[in-house]
């Protein structure tokens, strides 16, 4: 693809994307001060732009399988983290900006909350040890709440019959 295009389809991808997330935003407002004909209208577009940027992002053939969706996140948290956020933050110093200053400070340690959490699926993942536990402890199916005990979960939800990676560990 010709990098004009690339750069365009990325401008479109963060206009639909800011789009979506500003629309839903939007709808709450409107839905919290009672006019539900424009929130719906705000969820319905929303929904659209979201549709759009998946579709942008499939011609940037930027959605990959699990595990490289995975490295993806982790390179953008810590992309995030690294660079652009201490960037940011140092601007934001320098003009004197302390609401913006003291956002960027406090986002820098969840980027790398989020990182971390990416690295350790993928990690999991790639060892399989997703639905695995070296102890017995309880699983919940995420679909209708049935609960196993076991070291890994059943193979198929005796209750609700969805395979094993609708289940989660539980600590209730």
């Amino acid at each position: 693809m010709s990098k004009r295009t690339v750069e365009n389809l990325k401008t479109a991808f963060a206009g639909e994307s800011q789009a979506r997330n500003k629309y839903t935003f939007f709808a709450q407002v409107a839905r919290k001060e009672g006019w539900l004909e424009v929130a719906e209208a705000f969820e319905t577009a929303a929904l659209n732009e979201e549709a759009h940027a998946k579709v942008i992002l499939k011609l940037l053939e930027g959605i990959g399988d699990t595990k490289a969706n995975l490295q993806a996140a982790i390179e953008g948290e810590t992309y995030e983290h690294e660079s652009m956020y201490p960037e940011f933050l140092k601007v934001a110093e320098e003009e004197g900006e302390d609401a913006a200053a003291q956002y960027f400070r406090t986002v820098i340690e969840v980027e790398k909350d989020h990182a971390k959490m990416f690295a350790d699926l993928k990690k999991r993942l790639e060892n399989g040890e997703l639905l695995k536990s070296k102890e017995n402890i309880k699983w919940k199916c995420r679909v209708c709440g049935y609960i196993h005990e076991g070291t890994t979960p059943p193979e198929v939800c005796p209750l609700c019959f969805h395979p094993a990676k609708h289940y989660k560990p539980y600590k209730g």
